[in-house]
């Protein structure tokens, strides 16, 4: 029987990415994925039942897909579903959680574990426990807002105190969730601390990508939110060496949106495709730890690169997204520096193309120097030649605070050639 050319998401798992989780499919290779994502973060931090930050889509294999492979994922469309979200800044409710609120939660009142919930009126003390009628959510909005969108989904604005609360009566339907989504809505805490702001829609999909070799939560599969499973006092703890098991999925990176291609490491039979956790708008580096949380339509399409080992995802993002000194040269700018050349005698110049590696750790810092290793291993030249190559042609930028970078670098044409990459960065750059 031949695998389908497309298959339709609308699935979600309960917080965990791994080698536990059935997947859909297998897909055909070059098939297209068409998902109905759930909002990440508040929603799913807000209900204590969830192993993890995000309620991502059931994983879809992919015919073909083997570990040392790698998956090129094109972002074809995101379509955000939602009319309202609400966000904003955190601070944790001790007492209801063991180790860490994103995944291991309880209740302050009767104990029960990672206790399932419901919604009772509206406001911060608004999610129950079912089993006890106690207010059970582990995190608390120190400063947050309910933001709506117009129909065109272009233009945003926040609104006050008594806007909010009539939307968080309708919460679940004006948020758009999923008919098998199980999140509480977040609109239903009605924060409304900065009313009257203006901003513009730009959506993107903060986690995307391949199935990690071990099991973690969702929102922990990154090298930043992956420190806190390191030793953690609960079943998804666990050690330094097994954290390299991660793909890197949670990258909350805001060129990640409509027509980038990401390239993703295959670390398990088929791959494993996922996504959720998608945004209206976010600028560089996420720096409130949230941003607007919506329903999305997402439509993908995957392809399988044989034998691309790579350590952490490639990002090619659109065009209009790269750092100034990685653009493609323009003829004019060619024809300038082959006079340049020409009048000191250099004879050779490289023809060159730019990648994104995408690098993560505990901090910024250490996710720079993840970014250029993976470099480093991906062309075989030295980190230091990678260090110079990227200051003078290229960048380090901030995905997500506190570490999550796009290393980007101007790369020579035959180095992209040799690791298959070549004709993926002509479609993408028109070269």
């Amino acid at each position: 029987m031949r695998a389908p050319k497309t298959i339709h998401v609308t699935t979600f798992t309960n917080g965990l990415v791994g080698p536990s989780q059935p997947m859909l499919g297998p897909i055909a290779n070059g098939g297209t994925i068409i998902a109905e994502t759930a909002p990440g973060c508040w929603g799913p931090m807000i209900t204590p039942s969830f192993k993890g930050g995000h309620e991502v889509t059931s994983p879809v294999a992919v015919e073909g897909a083997e570990p040392g492979d790698a998956m090129v994922i094109r972002i074809r469309k995101v379509k955000v579903t939602s009319a309202v979200t609400a966000s904003g800044t955190m601070g944790f409710v001790e007492g209801r959680y063991t180790g860490d609120p994103f995944v291991a939660r309880h209740c302050p009142n009767c104990g029960t574990k990672s206790p399932p919930s419901r919604v009772e009126g509206v406001g911060a003390d608004a999610i129950r426990c079912v089993k006890c009628g106690a207010e059970v959510s582990p995190f608390r909005l120190t400063n947050g807002y309910t933001i709506v969108f117009n129909d065109r989904r272009n233009m945003a604005v926040t609104v006050g105190p008594a806007v909010a609360r009539k939307l968080a009566k309708d919460a679940a339907r004006l948020m758009a969730l999923p008919e098998q989504s199980c999140q509480n809505p977040v609109v239903v805490l009605a924060p409304a601390d900065i009313p009257g702001l203006t901003t513009r829609l730009r959506p993107f999909v903060g986690n995307i990508g391949t199935t990690p070799a071990i099991d973690m939560p969702d929102s922990h599969n990154a090298g930043d939110f992956g420190q806190f499973l390191l030793g953690a006092p609960h079943e998804y703890g666990i050690t330094k060496e097994q954290l390299e098991s991660r793909t890197d999925g949670h990258l909350d990176i805001d060129s990640i949106r409509e027509g980038a291609i990401l390239i993703c490491p295959v670390k398990v039979p088929g791959g494993g495709v996922y996504v959720g956790d998608a945004h209206a708008m976010q600028g560089d580096g996420e720096i409130a730890g949230h941003t607007t949380d919506v329903s999305a339509q997402v439509t993908l399409q995957v392809n399988v690169l044989k034998g691309l080992k790579i350590g952490g995802p490639i990002l090619l993002p659109p065009a209009g997204d790269l750092p100034h000194l990685a653009c493609p040269l323009k003829a004019t700018e060619k024809k300038a520096a082959k006079e340049l050349a020409k009048k000191y005698g250099q004879t050779v110049l490289e023809e060159a193309a730019p990648i994104q590696m995408v690098g993560s750790g505990a901090n910024l810092n250490e996710a720079a120097d993840n970014g250029v290793a993976r470099l480093s291993e991906l062309f075989s030249i030295s980190k230091e030649e990678v260090l110079n190559r990227v200051t003078i042609s290229g960048a380090v930028e901030i995905g997500r605070l506190p570490g999550i970078v796009t290393v980007t670098m101007l790369v020579p044409m035959p180095w992209l050639k040799k690791r298959n990459l070549a004709k993926l960065v002509k479609e993408q750059y028109g070269l």
